[in-house]
Protein backbone atom coordinates (compact mmCIF):
# COMPACT_ATOMS: atom_id res chain seq x y z
CA UNK A 1 0.00 0.00 0.00
CA UNK A 2 1.19 3.19 -0.67
CA UNK A 3 -0.12 6.15 1.75
CA UNK A 4 1.56 9.20 0.54
CA UNK A 5 5.53 9.02 0.69
CA UNK A 6 5.30 5.43 2.80
CA UNK A 7 5.43 2.49 1.21
CA UNK A 8 3.12 0.12 3.74
CA UNK A 9 3.82 -3.71 3.69
CA UNK A 10 1.93 -5.87 6.30
CA UNK A 11 4.15 -8.89 7.36
CA UNK A 12 2.84 -11.65 9.45
CA UNK A 13 4.84 -12.71 12.06
CA UNK A 14 3.52 -16.29 12.64
CA UNK A 15 0.09 -18.02 12.51
CA UNK A 16 -1.35 -18.63 16.09
CA UNK A 17 -4.31 -21.07 17.29
CA UNK A 18 -6.04 -19.08 20.66
CA UNK A 19 -9.19 -19.85 23.21
CA UNK A 20 -12.01 -18.67 21.29
CA UNK A 21 -13.13 -17.46 24.89
CA UNK A 22 -10.47 -14.92 25.21
CA UNK A 23 -10.99 -13.88 21.64
CA UNK A 24 -14.18 -12.86 22.33
CA UNK A 25 -14.93 -12.81 25.65
CA UNK A 26 -18.48 -12.21 26.99
CA UNK A 27 -20.07 -13.10 23.58
CA UNK A 28 -21.77 -16.15 22.85
CA UNK A 29 -19.97 -18.94 21.03
CA UNK A 30 -22.89 -19.70 19.00
CA UNK A 31 -22.93 -15.87 17.83
CA UNK A 32 -19.07 -15.67 17.74
CA UNK A 33 -18.50 -19.34 15.94
CA UNK A 34 -20.67 -18.19 12.49
CA UNK A 35 -17.59 -15.78 11.97
CA UNK A 36 -14.42 -17.71 13.01
CA UNK A 37 -15.26 -21.01 13.19
CA UNK A 38 -13.53 -22.99 16.31
CA UNK A 39 -11.74 -26.49 16.32
CA UNK A 40 -12.24 -28.92 18.53
CA UNK A 41 -9.97 -27.66 20.55
CA UNK A 42 -12.40 -24.13 21.01
CA UNK A 43 -9.40 -22.41 19.03
CA UNK A 44 -9.50 -19.89 16.67
CA UNK A 45 -7.01 -18.97 14.10
CA UNK A 46 -4.74 -15.95 14.55
CA UNK A 47 -2.46 -13.59 12.69
CA UNK A 48 0.21 -11.76 14.30
CA UNK A 49 0.65 -8.77 11.81
CA UNK A 50 3.37 -5.96 11.47
CA UNK A 51 4.10 -3.39 9.42
CA UNK A 52 6.93 -2.53 7.58
CA UNK A 53 6.83 1.39 6.51
CA UNK A 54 9.43 3.23 4.08
CA UNK A 55 10.02 6.53 2.97
CA UNK A 56 11.22 9.82 4.36
CA UNK A 57 14.77 8.40 4.28
CA UNK A 58 13.38 5.98 7.36
CA UNK A 59 12.31 2.04 7.90
CA UNK A 60 10.39 1.59 10.56
CA UNK A 61 8.36 -1.41 11.78
CA UNK A 62 5.06 -1.31 14.11
CA UNK A 63 5.00 -3.98 16.34
CA UNK A 64 7.17 -6.91 16.11
CA UNK A 65 4.87 -9.99 16.39
CA UNK A 66 5.84 -13.13 18.53
CA UNK A 67 9.72 -12.91 18.09
CA UNK A 68 11.62 -16.14 18.17
CA UNK A 69 12.93 -16.75 22.31
CA UNK A 70 9.27 -18.28 23.26
CA UNK A 71 10.38 -21.46 24.57
CA UNK A 72 9.06 -24.47 22.87
CA UNK A 73 6.50 -25.53 25.56
CA UNK A 74 4.74 -22.54 25.40
CA UNK A 75 5.00 -22.40 21.37
CA UNK A 76 3.00 -25.74 21.14
CA UNK A 77 0.72 -24.33 23.66
CA UNK A 78 -0.18 -21.15 21.24
CA UNK A 79 -0.21 -23.69 18.13
CA UNK A 80 3.07 -21.16 16.70
CA UNK A 81 3.42 -21.40 12.69
CA UNK A 82 6.20 -20.21 10.69
CA UNK A 83 5.70 -22.18 7.60
CA UNK A 84 5.47 -19.10 5.53
CA UNK A 85 8.29 -17.14 7.39
CA UNK A 86 8.23 -15.24 10.26
CA UNK A 87 8.81 -11.50 10.40
CA UNK A 88 13.13 -11.50 10.39
CA UNK A 89 12.67 -14.09 7.12
CA UNK A 90 10.30 -11.83 5.72
CA UNK A 91 12.24 -8.64 6.05
CA UNK A 92 15.34 -10.60 4.22
CA UNK A 93 13.18 -11.43 0.72
CA UNK A 94 12.78 -7.43 0.90
CA UNK A 95 16.38 -6.88 0.87
CA UNK A 96 16.56 -5.71 4.70
CA UNK A 97 18.53 -6.77 7.21
CA UNK A 98 17.88 -6.09 11.04
CA UNK A 99 20.33 -3.64 11.25
CA UNK A 100 18.80 -1.72 8.58
CA UNK A 101 15.36 -0.84 10.83
CA UNK A 102 15.56 2.56 12.49
CA UNK A 103 12.43 3.20 14.46
CA UNK A 104 10.18 0.53 16.09
CA UNK A 105 6.33 1.45 17.10
CA UNK A 106 5.05 -0.51 20.12
CA UNK A 107 1.50 -0.04 20.01
CA UNK A 108 1.44 -2.01 23.49
CA UNK A 109 4.03 -4.26 25.47
CA UNK A 110 1.71 -7.73 25.61
CA UNK A 111 4.24 -10.37 24.29
CA UNK A 112 2.26 -11.43 21.13
CA UNK A 113 2.89 -7.68 20.13
CA UNK A 114 6.31 -6.68 21.56
CA UNK A 115 7.98 -10.56 21.74
CA UNK A 116 10.12 -9.64 18.61
CA UNK A 117 11.55 -6.64 19.85
CA UNK A 118 14.43 -8.77 21.16
CA UNK A 119 15.88 -12.11 20.43
CA UNK A 120 18.72 -14.86 21.62
CA UNK A 121 22.27 -14.45 20.11
CA UNK A 122 23.72 -17.37 19.06
CA UNK A 123 25.34 -17.99 22.61
CA UNK A 124 22.22 -18.13 24.06
CA UNK A 125 21.89 -14.23 25.22
CA UNK A 126 19.17 -11.78 24.93
CA UNK A 127 20.15 -9.05 22.50
CA UNK A 128 18.00 -6.55 20.75
CA UNK A 129 16.40 -7.60 17.60
CA UNK A 130 17.16 -4.00 15.95
CA UNK A 131 20.10 -2.27 17.41
CA UNK A 132 20.20 0.70 15.20
CA UNK A 133 16.48 1.37 15.67
CA UNK A 134 15.05 3.64 18.68
CA UNK A 135 11.82 2.04 20.36
CA UNK A 136 8.50 3.99 20.97
CA UNK A 137 5.80 3.15 23.48
CA UNK A 138 3.54 4.91 26.18
CA UNK A 139 5.18 5.87 29.49
CA UNK A 140 2.35 4.34 30.87
CA UNK A 141 2.28 1.22 28.91
CA UNK A 142 5.78 0.93 29.95
CA UNK A 143 5.32 1.37 33.55
CA UNK A 144 2.00 -0.81 33.80
CA UNK A 145 4.71 -3.46 32.13
CA UNK A 146 6.95 -3.03 34.74
CA UNK A 147 4.53 -3.21 37.50
CA UNK A 148 1.78 -5.84 36.57
CA UNK A 149 -0.82 -7.17 38.91
CA UNK A 150 -2.47 -10.64 38.82
CA UNK A 151 -4.58 -10.23 35.76
CA UNK A 152 -2.05 -8.44 33.55
CA UNK A 153 1.21 -10.21 34.44
CA UNK A 154 0.74 -12.99 32.68
CA UNK A 155 0.89 -10.76 29.33
CA UNK A 156 3.77 -8.80 30.19
CA UNK A 157 7.11 -10.30 29.74
CA UNK A 158 9.98 -7.91 30.80
CA UNK A 159 12.87 -9.68 27.72
CA UNK A 160 10.85 -7.70 25.77
CA UNK A 161 11.27 -4.34 26.78
CA UNK A 162 13.55 -3.89 29.79
CA UNK A 163 17.04 -4.45 27.72
CA UNK A 164 15.77 -1.64 25.27
CA UNK A 165 15.81 1.09 28.58
CA UNK A 166 18.85 -0.56 30.00
CA UNK A 167 20.57 -0.19 26.33
CA UNK A 168 19.02 3.72 26.05
CA UNK A 169 16.74 2.90 22.96
CA UNK A 170 13.61 2.99 24.41
CA UNK A 171 11.61 6.34 24.10
CA UNK A 172 8.84 6.97 26.47
CA UNK A 173 5.57 8.94 25.19
CA UNK A 174 3.41 11.16 27.11
CA UNK A 175 0.23 10.89 25.07
CA UNK A 176 -0.33 11.44 21.40
CA UNK A 177 2.72 12.09 19.21
CA UNK A 178 4.05 12.35 15.50
CA UNK A 179 7.02 9.72 15.76
CA UNK A 180 7.78 9.58 12.16
CA UNK A 181 6.53 12.65 8.86
CA UNK A 182 2.91 11.99 9.21
CA UNK A 183 2.65 8.89 11.58
CA UNK A 184 1.27 9.31 14.92
CA UNK A 185 0.58 6.99 18.19
CA UNK A 186 -2.79 7.68 19.24
CA UNK A 187 -3.18 6.59 22.44
CA UNK A 188 -6.57 4.36 23.04
CA UNK A 189 -6.79 3.04 26.46
CA UNK A 190 -9.02 0.20 26.89
CA UNK A 191 -7.40 -3.22 25.51
CA UNK A 192 -4.28 -1.68 28.21
CA UNK A 193 -4.94 2.11 29.88
CA UNK A 194 -1.51 2.85 27.08
CA UNK A 195 -2.84 1.37 24.32
CA UNK A 196 -1.88 2.83 21.16
CA UNK A 197 -3.44 3.10 17.05
CA UNK A 198 -0.94 4.10 14.38
CA UNK A 199 -2.31 6.70 12.37
CA UNK A 200 -0.87 7.77 8.80
CA UNK A 201 -1.51 10.18 6.75
CA UNK A 202 -0.71 12.24 4.15
CA UNK A 203 -3.31 14.66 3.97
CA UNK A 204 -5.73 13.12 1.25
CA UNK A 205 -5.04 9.33 2.14
CA UNK A 206 -5.68 7.95 5.81
CA UNK A 207 -4.73 4.49 7.34
CA UNK A 208 -4.95 3.16 10.63
CA UNK A 209 -3.66 0.25 12.24
CA UNK A 210 -6.14 0.26 15.15
CA UNK A 211 -4.41 -3.02 16.92
CA UNK A 212 -5.96 -4.26 19.58
CA UNK A 213 -8.48 -1.82 19.81
CA UNK A 214 -10.24 -4.21 17.94
CA UNK A 215 -8.17 -8.09 17.30
CA UNK A 216 -10.51 -8.98 14.43
CA UNK A 217 -12.56 -6.48 11.89
CA UNK A 218 -15.86 -8.47 13.56
CA UNK A 219 -15.12 -6.50 17.19
CA UNK A 220 -15.16 -3.45 15.23
CA UNK A 221 -18.43 -3.94 13.48
CA UNK A 222 -19.96 -4.86 17.08
CA UNK A 223 -19.34 -2.35 19.21
CA UNK A 224 -20.06 -4.64 22.43
CA UNK A 225 -17.79 -7.06 20.81
CA UNK A 226 -13.92 -7.53 22.56
CA UNK A 227 -11.75 -9.62 23.28
CA UNK A 228 -11.51 -10.88 27.10
CA UNK A 229 -7.74 -9.57 27.44
CA UNK A 230 -9.31 -5.89 27.62
CA UNK A 231 -8.33 -4.82 30.62
CA UNK A 232 -11.18 -1.52 30.58
CA UNK A 233 -13.53 -2.74 28.35
CA UNK A 234 -15.48 0.58 28.45
CA UNK A 235 -13.11 2.51 27.31
CA UNK A 236 -12.60 0.26 24.19
CA UNK A 237 -16.18 0.37 22.86
CA UNK A 238 -16.31 4.65 23.64
CA UNK A 239 -12.94 4.58 21.49
CA UNK A 240 -14.45 2.27 18.78
CA UNK A 241 -16.97 4.58 18.22
CA UNK A 242 -14.70 7.35 17.83
CA UNK A 243 -12.51 5.92 15.47
CA UNK A 244 -15.46 4.25 13.52
CA UNK A 245 -16.40 8.31 12.91
CA UNK A 246 -12.72 8.62 11.99
CA UNK A 247 -12.45 6.46 9.45
CA UNK A 248 -15.57 6.96 7.55
CA UNK A 249 -14.96 10.56 7.47
CA UNK A 250 -11.34 9.96 6.16
CA UNK A 251 -12.29 6.70 3.59
CA UNK A 252 -9.57 5.62 5.99
CA UNK A 253 -7.52 2.11 4.96
CA UNK A 254 -8.14 -0.02 8.65
CA UNK A 255 -5.51 -2.62 9.25
CA UNK A 256 -6.45 -5.58 12.01
CA UNK A 257 -3.36 -6.75 13.75
CA UNK A 258 -5.14 -10.56 14.14
CA UNK A 259 -7.59 -11.30 11.80
CA UNK A 260 -6.76 -14.01 9.03
CA UNK A 261 -9.55 -13.02 6.68
CA UNK A 262 -9.77 -9.84 6.59
CA UNK A 263 -6.60 -8.26 7.55
CA UNK A 264 -7.19 -4.54 5.67
CA UNK A 265 -10.80 -3.28 5.46
CA UNK A 266 -12.39 0.26 4.41
CA UNK A 267 -15.48 1.18 6.21
CA UNK A 268 -19.18 2.96 5.06
CA UNK A 269 -22.63 3.13 6.13
CA UNK A 270 -25.38 1.32 3.93
CA UNK A 271 -28.63 1.64 5.17
CA UNK A 272 -27.73 3.39 8.42
CA UNK A 273 -25.55 0.08 9.55
CA UNK A 274 -21.87 0.37 10.10
CA UNK A 275 -20.39 -1.52 7.03
CA UNK A 276 -16.50 -3.10 6.38
CA UNK A 277 -15.48 -3.85 2.95
CA UNK A 278 -12.39 -6.10 2.66
CA UNK A 279 -9.51 -4.78 0.63
CA UNK A 280 -6.94 -7.60 -1.27
CA UNK A 281 -4.32 -6.02 0.92
CA UNK A 282 -2.59 -9.19 2.26
CA UNK A 283 0.64 -10.70 3.79
CA UNK A 284 3.91 -10.11 1.63
CA UNK A 285 4.39 -13.38 2.80
CA UNK A 286 1.68 -15.23 2.33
Amino acid sequence: MQIGNWQVDLINDCWLRLDGGGAFGLVPKALWQKHLPADEDNLVPFSSTCLLLRGYGHVALIDTGLGYKMPPKMQNLWRVDRSAGGLIETLQTLGLQPHDVDTVICTHLHSDHAGGNTKLDEQGRLAVSFPNATYFVQEREYQDAMQPNERTRATYNEENYRPLMDQGLLTLLDGDAEILPGVEGIVTRGHTPGHMCVRISDGEEHLVFVCDLASLAVHFENLAWMAAYDVEPLHSLENKKTWRNWAIEHQAIIVFPHDVNRPVCRASIQEDKFVLQTLNERWVNG
